[in-house]
């Protein structure tokens, strides 16, 4: 009798496990430095609700936003270093550590089927296994994210020619940018993200390099006069993961990682970044913040003057053996 007990109780404790009854769950913490209305929370929180879903509950995520965990320049490395299990990181906020990503953000360098984030953010993730995971060494790339071209947005001068960005300084982010804004006669300033309206405001700096979208994050409509087109240079994000809390998931939840990120995850992430960025443009019109879009023939005289910036970036990265040539051309065909 006795034994018929324990063979019932192994029986049923076997049917609890197999059932999940008994599962362990997982929660993965999650860092970004971005506010809680950006996109990057938004779509974060809707990608772990889905992992969450399709896991019967035992795979989450933890999200601290704003820089909690640490500022935009340390998102990669806290990733790294196993502070967070997942972090969203600018390349830009880190100039040289990710030469050949920063690539991306040269002066009008888009694929040939668009400039638009879904576009983009899809092509660069597909390229990252071959170019890009030795610079990201030690990192798990999920996915990356490229922004929709940035434009110069300015708190009183309005820029209608290439001499009027003379002596403006302007807050940036990113390698690229920071030889764009020399090259027209401006003088670059490296401001965090968070403190851009408020330098705006005190008239430390006299412009900023934004997507549309993140005018709207930042709230810059409230301290900006005018945004002007067409955009020049995108930024570029990762969202990465720790390797060795990626090995330690059991088999099924490591694939439903593997599933749901990748190029089809960029893609989607960058459709509703492209939704944000008409968002973002509405949000700058009822702020009254003027519109302008650039002559032909000043937009002209602007990409000659960016033109040679290519070559400088190219050139010394190929000497380095690099395949800046070959990735750059890849991103763009």
């Amino acid at each position: 009798m006795a034994n018929t007990r324990l063979v019932l109780a192994g029986a049923f404790a076997a049917t609890l496990l197999t059932s999940g009854a008994f599962a362990q769950t997982y929660e993965l913490k999650v860092s970004h430095y971005l506010p809680p209305n950006h996109t990057f929370q938004k779509e974060l929180v809707r990608w772990g609700e889905d992992l969450a879903a399709q896991s019967g509950g035992r795979l989450k995520l933890n999200i601290f936003p704003a820089s909690q965990l640490g500022p935009v320049n340390r998102q990669f490395d806290l990733a790294r270093n196993g502070v967070v299990d997942i972090a969203v990181g600018l390349h830009g906020a880190t100039p040289g550590r990710y030469p050949l990503t920063e690539l991306v953000s040269l002066p009008y360098s888009a694929p040939s089927a668009g400039s638009n984030s879904a576009v983009t953010s899809k092509r660069l993730t597909e390229l990252a296994p071959t170019y890009l995971a030795a610079e990201h060494q030690g990192l798990k790339i999920l996915w990356m994210a490229v922004t929709n071209p940035l434009m110069f947005h300015t708190a009183n001068k309005q820029i209608k020619s290439v001499q009027d960005f003379k002596g403006l300084r302007i807050r940036y982010a990113g390698e690229q940018f920071a030889q764009i804004i020399p090259a027209l006669g401006a003088v670059p300033l490296a401001v965090p993200p968070a403190e851009t309206a408020d330098g705006l405001s005190k008239g430390i700096i006299d412009g900023a390099t934004f997507p549309y979208e993140a005018t709207m994050s930042f709230d810059l409509g409230t301290v900006v006069k005018y945004s002007l087109e067409p955009g020049v240079s995108t930024a570029s994000f990762a969202v990465v993961m720790n390797p060795a809390k990626f090995d330690s998931l059991p088999a099924d939840l490591k694939a439903l990682i593997e599933k749901t990120t990748g190029p089809a995850m960029a893609e989607k992430f960058g459709a509703a970044f492209d939704e944000n960025e008409k968002a973002g443009r509405a949000y700058m019109l009822s702020k009254n913040v003027q519109i302008v879009t650039l002559p032909d023939a000043e937009l002209k005289a602007v990409k000659g003057l960016l033109a040679p910036i290519v070559a400088k970036a190219v050139d010394p990265l190929e000497k380095q053996g690099k395949p800046a040539r070959k990735f750059l051309d890849a991103y763009t065909k």
